[in-house]
């Protein structure tokens, strides 16, 4: 296997004009340094971080706050390449998101420079290792809108972190009879932790199902709210739907019963801004390959008075304060949950990640990938025998579907051929897709560097692949 050659290139295409977004996603007027379709200059690329010091301003080029998606694909290196003789065309930013050069270059530089195990350490290098992890949980938690950066446990990823939830509070906490409510939408990283630990407490794990568009049944979740329930378990964001449900009012309402809150954030955190705090989630976990960043790492956010009463889940080292063979003491919050030597480099590339990301106005690119969502969605309209699955009022920019007389994987091998990108398959979210009754769709998940170019290749290529037949 040979090493794809990241030097060769093509100019930009100018953006085609986008028509308004569809009136059911609302887009709002664009604020001060909103997409305007003019595309500024790039910004200059700084040098690698020659000290770990250096690395924690994260690498990132300083920025208006101005966006544009051209500025963003000037950070993305991978879509320099060509992919099967064409231009890469990355359409499948729901299953993981590309990576800036600033998050490579942080990746390389922390490993030539700073490279060291964390805590403890009495040289140099361990303390500069230590403070740019321990600068990364301040960032996480600056960017969930957490209280503190103690409120924030450092995880593989959302998976990691639900399932930690499950194995400590859930064991803590359920008990024969009592409920966990699970959305239809969810991820099987939502549904399966919540399966396991209700087996063992000899809990119950109750679904609420969704509405014809793809939105969460609002009065029948409201009618599924007992006393029995202990936790509610909704993603921020769908991964196969886009569904965006309302989590501020639903936690609001599970809050009257007693029940705690878990939200899974992995497709939300890069499409919106996100406030743990205004939406009083009790649990929010979140992945930072879907956020520009690395693989293998993510975050948990909880309240401090529920962090502080979950007994740990790991043991091992960095999650103690002393080892007896007669006592153990832990390590306090978020610490007790951190068992062995972390992703250190992946924690410091997530912070850059977000630097990244928030050096663009967040409102804009929401605003960006609304409208683009809009014109995908008219697009593939024009395609016979696709299907685009979910409707609902709020969502982001996921658009997977069906095409009459075509498996989803064969389409997916299709567009592969055009150097376009999509996921195909269950998704990891079965019911959502037996909802419409269905065991397999074609996904193309769009980014803030997606353009309306690329959606057109997208539409042009279903439109061949129709063209020859079943």
């Amino acid at each position: 296997m040979t090493t794809p050659d990241l030097t060769w290139g093509r100019p930009a295409p100018a953006m085609p004009p986008l028509p308004a977004a569809p009136p059911a996603t609302g887009a709002a007027p664009q604020p001060p340094g909103a997409f305007t379709g003019v595309f500024p200059a790039a910004s200059p690329q700084p040098p690698a971080a020659p000290t770990g010091a250096r690395l924690a301003d994260g690498g990132a080029a300083t920025r208006s706050g101005q966006f544009t998606p051209e500025a963003a694909r000037q950070d993305m290196p991978i879509l320099q390449r060509p992919v099967n003789g064409r231009p890469l065309i990355w359409l499948d930013n729901g299953a993981t998101t590309q990576k800036p050069r600033q998050v490579i270059e942080t990746l390389a530089s922390f490993y030539a420079t700073a490279n060291s195990n964390i805590h403890r350490g009495a040289h140099t290098l361990a303390r500069e290792a230590t403070d740019l992890y321990e600068g990364s949980r301040a960032a996480v938690a600056g960017f969930l809108g957490a209280p503190s950066p103690d409120t924030v446990v450092i995880t593989r990823g959302t998976t990691e972190a639900v399932n930690l939830v499950a194995q400590t509070w859930g064991r803590a906490n359920l008990g024969p009879g009592d409920e966990i409510l699970v959305s239809t939408l969810e991820h099987h990283s939502n549904i399966v932790p919540w399966q396991m630990i209700a087996k063992e407490r000899r809990a119950r794990v109750v679904p609420i199902p969704l509405l014809p568009d793809g939105s969460i049944d609002q009065n029948a979740y409201a009618d599924l709210l007992s006393c029995r329930t202990q936790l509610v378990a909704i993603s921020h964001a769908s991964n196969v739907l886009g569904t965006v449900p309302p989590v501020r009012e639903m936690t609001a309402l599970a809050h009257r019963y007693g029940a705690k809150v878990l939200v899974d954030g992995a497709q939300a955190v890069a499409h919106f801004p996100v406030d743990v705090q205004d939406l009083d989630a009790d649990f929010y976990a979140f992945s930072g390959h879907k956020l520009y960043g690395p693989t293998g790492i993510g975050a948990l956010f909880a309240k401090p008075e529920i962090l502080a009463a979950m007994p740990p889940w790991q043991g091992g080292g960095n999650m103690i304060e002393s080892v007896g063979f007669d006592e153990v003491t832990y390590a306090p919050v978020p610490h007790r949950f951190e068992a062995g030597t972390g992703h250190i480099s992946g924690v410091v590339g997530l912070k850059t990640a977000i630097d990244w990301l928030t050096s663009f106005d967040r409102s804009a690119v929401a605003a960006y990938e609304t409208v683009l969502l809009g014109y995908a969605q008219q697009a593939l309209a024009t395609v016979p025998g696709l299907e685009i699955l979910g409707a609902a009022p709020e969502k982001i920019a996921v658009l997977t579907f069906t095409l009459a007389g075509h498996d989803p994987m064969a389409v997916a091998r299709h567009l592969d051929q055009a150097g376009i990108a999509v996921r195909a398959g269950h998704h990891c979210a079965q019911p959502s897709l037996r909802h419409y009754g269905l065991e397999a769709a074609a996904r193309a998940s769009l980014a803030l560097y997606n353009t309306a170019e690329e959606v057109d290749e997208l539409v042009a290529s279903l439109h061949q692949l129709q063209a020859q037949g079943g």
